[in-house]
């Protein structure tokens, strides 16, 4: 080819590389802000529990669901009750007795005379903040509808499938000390749950401001979680666990939170280690304390404060290990400093 040949083309230039829009970083501040706004709300009413507190928060924020362990009259029931007047969110109870039927928790359908057609009733969970107490009281069929509901955040009523209204979050709550007459959750059902926080006795100067502040009113009514002040409403709990969700993890935490979940499973004196849906739980807290802490990045401390409340219901003591002594949480601290931290 020429320089006068007609047909001489220029060659094509190369196309310019397409470069993807930088993604803007979400500001999280609003959310650091609801946060200590809930906190302080919920502190109004529920004396001391100062970790407790912030344990259920960060569920909130993940989106997940909490086993409650304590001892009767810890105000378990109390502190959900003030986390739904929070943010305007409705309450629900369930006192699971050995009688209990899935439908008493689902709804059913019945037909109408009037109307002459069938009508869904609706149960309990149509709900955004539940609390199953007892949970470990009802048979296994009604565990299992209760579950079921948690994981799909709908309910199949007669093949009619109805979903459940976002925030959604079931708080289950257990008695440690008494477990005759008792069907245990099994350890597939259990991990369904993002955390299990333990609400244990209050010290003697937190203990004497609530029996003075209870007992200042008639019936016993002083302290009244429906009275705290709502800070904000369902939507912005949506929004607040998506902009959790945006949280930044790099791969040296990712990789340090899951050798934490494979320590478990190789550990002396676990019999029975956590899945990978544990170490997802695992990222999902840390990603909730790092937005309470009024950062936008996870750091390896926000996994360690994660590690205790996500994994305690998904490990298994061996036996000769329990007969000396040691509990779930002493295996899990020393997991904690076992595995070697990142520097980052």
């Amino acid at each position: 080819m020429t320089e006068n040949d007609p047909y001489s083309q220029p060659a094509p230039e190369a196309p310019a590389p397409v470069v993807a829009p930088a993604e803007a970083t979400p500001d999280l501040s609003g959310v650091s802000r609801l946060t200590n706004s809930l906190r302080t709300e919920i502190q109004k009413v529920v004396y001391g529990q100062g970790e407790t507190v912030n344990q259920i928060i960060a569920a909130l924020l993940a989106g997940g669901h909490v086993l409650l362990e304590g001892k009767p009259g810890l105000g378990k029931t109390h502190m959900v009750l003030a986390l739904a007047s929070t943010f305007g969110g409705e309450f629900g109870r369930l006192q699971f007795t050995p009688d209990m039927m899935p439908s008493d928790i689902t709804g059913f359908t019945l037909f109408d005379m009037k109307s002459q057609s069938f009508q869904t009733r609706r149960g309990p969970v149509f709900t955004n903040l539940l609390l199953a107490d007892e949970i470990n009281r009802a048979p296994a069929k009604t565990q299992a509808a209760l579950l079921e509901v948690m994981q799909e955040q709908q309910v199949t009523i007669d093949g009619d499938s109805l979903p459940v209204a976002p925030p959604f979050m079931c708080f289950a709550t257990q008695n440690p000390i008494e477990q005759e007459g008792t069907y245990p959750l099994p350890e597939a059902q259990l991990d369904r749950f993002l955390m299990k926080v333990i609400i244990d006795y209050p010290t003697m100067a937190e203990e004497l401001q609530v029996v003075s502040a209870v007992t200042s009113a008639p019936g016993a009514k002083g302290l009244d979680p429906r009275r705290v002040e709502q800070v904000c409403d369902s939507a912005t709990i949506i929004e607040a666990q998506r902009l959790t969700a945006m949280v930044k993890v790099v791969p040296e935490v990712i990789d340090y939170a899951l050798r934490l979940t494979r320590h478990t499973r190789e550990a002396h004196g676990m019999s029975l280690g956590a899945g990978t849906r544990g170490a997802i739980s695992l990222v999902q807290v840390a990603k909730a304390y790092a937005i309470m802490g009024g950062r936008d990045y996870v750091i390896p401390d926000d996994i360690k404060q994660a590690s205790l409340p996500v994994f305690r219901h998904r490990v298994q003591v061996a036996p000769e290990v329990a007969i000396s002594g040691q509990n779930v949480d002493d295996l899990l601290r020393s997991s904690l400093e076992t595995v070697v931290a990142p520097r980052i």
